[in-house]
């Protein structure tokens, strides 16, 4: 019996220490966990930066939205007054009372709003104003969370540039929205908060909030007026020539800046959701054999090396022999004697050939690379390729001499943009950029980097080249159609053979045209590509026309002062009057395959 008792007031002894635990010890606790059970915790996205062109155009912006959902459990208690007593109107009364702000019928929401469902989305990218007019109606059940939505202004005029996020989940989906995501995105915060029974928010109740931080903005180099004008030229003249798709590039000589980035197709950051339209900026991604605008690197290149000159002779035979391939010129013709400066003008593969071999193929590779071929420009933008320079070992058969005039290497618009900036900028290369500054988050902006600088060729041998690609805009070169009126042009033409990565061979053509201006004091590099045209395909007939209009716009704009008219375009002699003796000192003329050197 006495043990019995023991055991009894050990029993009730523990008994009494749990009881105490429960209400004093561990009462934070439990009141802790009720309260759980009667919060709720909205996340609160941080507002994403905006994007501006150079002049403050607004480019990309996010709007406040809200996300309106319903807990259909609590709907069915909704009361209003009807002739002046309170009734309740239930699921019926609240689909009414909705379908107007919503957008939408009594009808469709009703199912919507019937249920045990505790959560489901009944609108997204609700305005704040609508949402204020909806919880007015104190229906409850129905509550809101905060989100954003993107839009773009501007449309498809620079959507192959600035990309898109995604509309489900705002996440960014391609181009600078993807590249400067970390810069753009911020981070979000949270408010948890009580609720009562029928899942509305307890006004007098306490919040906990941890604030978003809104992420920066940014500033960008492109002027949207000439990005407009650029986009819309293009997109005519692929339209007029069939031509699958197109780039122009607008880039600043003196420091790399890109002033535009048109692309064609293209698509609507708007309304990504129908899968129409290319959603890669094509300057970037797509590649290509440049044909005749990189002859001016192995002019370059042989001018730097000392083996030619711009009055070098030349007779110029229509084919020639090399490795396995007979090579040609577009056109049938006679031997023609001309300068190195009239190779270029007329742009000859043959001559072009010739001049690549009074080199090294080594020494050639070299100067490609300094140009910034077989590498990505280092601009970071997502899905940017680096074409493809193989190593000069592997020049096997015909590739030694056709590279000499761009084909077998392959390149991006961007690039060879690229290389004939460094020509006009005396000789040397800027990596190409595109955002200016970014916001500090106090109301100021911080510089974003410079284009790196890199020196292709010297200034001498840049000068001379430009003085040569003022003659291919002359009546006697290639590309009549490039000239502006009051203003010296320099520029190259391109027709390319062009490989369809499909089919694994060659269909169509690349049509080109790519030049600064003023020659005398450049100020802009502007390129035009189409890719195989139908309707003509030569880049002085359907490229050079659209650099002309979009140079033209482009000066203007910038206010560049037209070239004073007593500053002629230099006299480069182009062509021969005879045909020049076998021992004429310097003459270059087919003499069979040669290593160069």
């Amino acid at each position: 019996m006495r043990a019995l008792m023991v055991v009894s007031l050990i029993v009730l002894s523990l008994f009494a220490a749990q009881l105490l635990r429960i209400q004093g010890f561990d009462s934070d606790a439990v009141a802790a966990d009720a309260l759980r059970q009667r919060t709720q915790t909205e996340a609160i996205p941080a507002h994403r930066g905006t994007i501006y062109d150079a002049n403050d155009t607004v480019l990309a912006q996010s709007q406040e939205r809200r996300t309106v959902v319903v807990d259909q459990t609590a709907v069915p208690e909704y009361e209003k007054k009807v002739d002046g007593t309170t009734t309740e109107v239930g699921v019926a009364g609240a689909a009414k009372d909705l379908a107007e702000p919503l957008g939408t019928s009594a009808e469709d929401l009703e199912p919507k709003l019937t249920g045990q469902q505790r959560y489901r989305v009944l609108a997204k990218n609700v305005s704040p104003l609508t949402w204020r007019r909806i919880n007015a109606l104190g229906i409850p059940g129905i509550y809101s969370e905060r989100s954003t939505q993107r839009t773009y202004p501007q449309s498809t005029t620079v959507a192959s540039l600035v990309g898109f996020v995604q509309p489900q989940d705002q996440t960014a989906g391609g181009g600078l929205e993807l590249q400067l995501d970390d810069v753009l995105k911020g981070t979000p915060g949270q408010a948890t908060y009580e609720i009562a029974q029928d899942g509305s928010r307890l006004p007098n109740a306490s919040d906990d909030v941890s604030s978003a931080t809104a992420g920066k903005d940014v500033r960008l180099t492109i002027d949207n007026d000439v990005q407009w004008y650029a986009q819309n030229a293009l997109a005519d003249k692929v339209k007029e020539t069939d031509a699958l798709s197109g780039t122009v590039v607008v880039q600043r000589v003196d420091t790399g800046e890109l002033v535009a980035l048109a692309s064609y197709p293209t698509f609507d950051p708007n309304n990504i959701g129908d899968g129409k339209g290319v959603f890669s900026n094509l300057a970037f991604s797509d590649v290509f054999e440049p044909g005749s605008t990189s002859k001016i690197m192995t002019v370059a290149a042989g001018l730097e090396e000392g083996t030619i000159t711009p009055e070098t002779p030349m007779i110029l035979p229509y084919s020639m022999e090399r490795g396995d391939q007979t090579l040609s010129d577009s056109h049938p013709h006679p031997d023609e004697y001309r300068t190195v400066a009239g190779a270029l003008a007329e742009s000859s593969n043959t001559g072009t050939m010739l001049i690549g071999e009074t080199m090294k193929p080594k020494t050639l590779e070299e100067y490609l690379r300094r140009f910034g071929l077989g590498s990505t420009s280092g601009s970071g933008f997502p899905g940017e390729s680096g074409g493809l320079l193989p190593k000069s070992e592997t020049w096997n058969g015909s590739q030694r001499y056709t590279i000499t005039y761009g084909q077998g290497v392959s390149t991006t618009a961007v690039q060879v943009t690229n290389v004939f900036q460094a020509i006009a900028n005396d000789g040397v290369r800027i990596s190409p950029t595109f955002v200016k500054e970014v916001s500090d988050g106090e109301g100021g902006w911080e510089a974003a980097p410079a284009g790196k600088r890199n020196r292709a060729v010297s200034k001498k041998t840049a000068n001379d080249v430009s003085r040569m690609l003022e003659g291919v805009v002359s009546d006697e070169g290639t590309a009549p159609e490039a000239k502006i009126q009051g203003y010296r042009v320099a520029g190259k033409t391109g027709t390319a053979d062009r490989y369809d990565s499909e089919s694994g061979g060659y269909s169509g053509k690349t049509a080109s045209f790519i030049g600064f201006a003023p020659a005398d004091d450049p100020k802009l590099v502007v390129s035009v590509i189409l890719q195989r045209p139908i309707k003509g395909y030569y880049g002085g007939t359907v490229a050079a026309p659209v650099f002309k209009d979009v140079m033209t716009y482009a000066l203007q704009k910038e206010k560049v002062p037209p070239t004073p008219q007593d500053e002629k375009a230099p006299k480069v002699r182009t062509k021969l009057s005879k045909k020049p003796a076998a021992d004429t000192p310097g003459l270059l003329r087919d003499r069979g395959a040669s290593d160069g050197g």
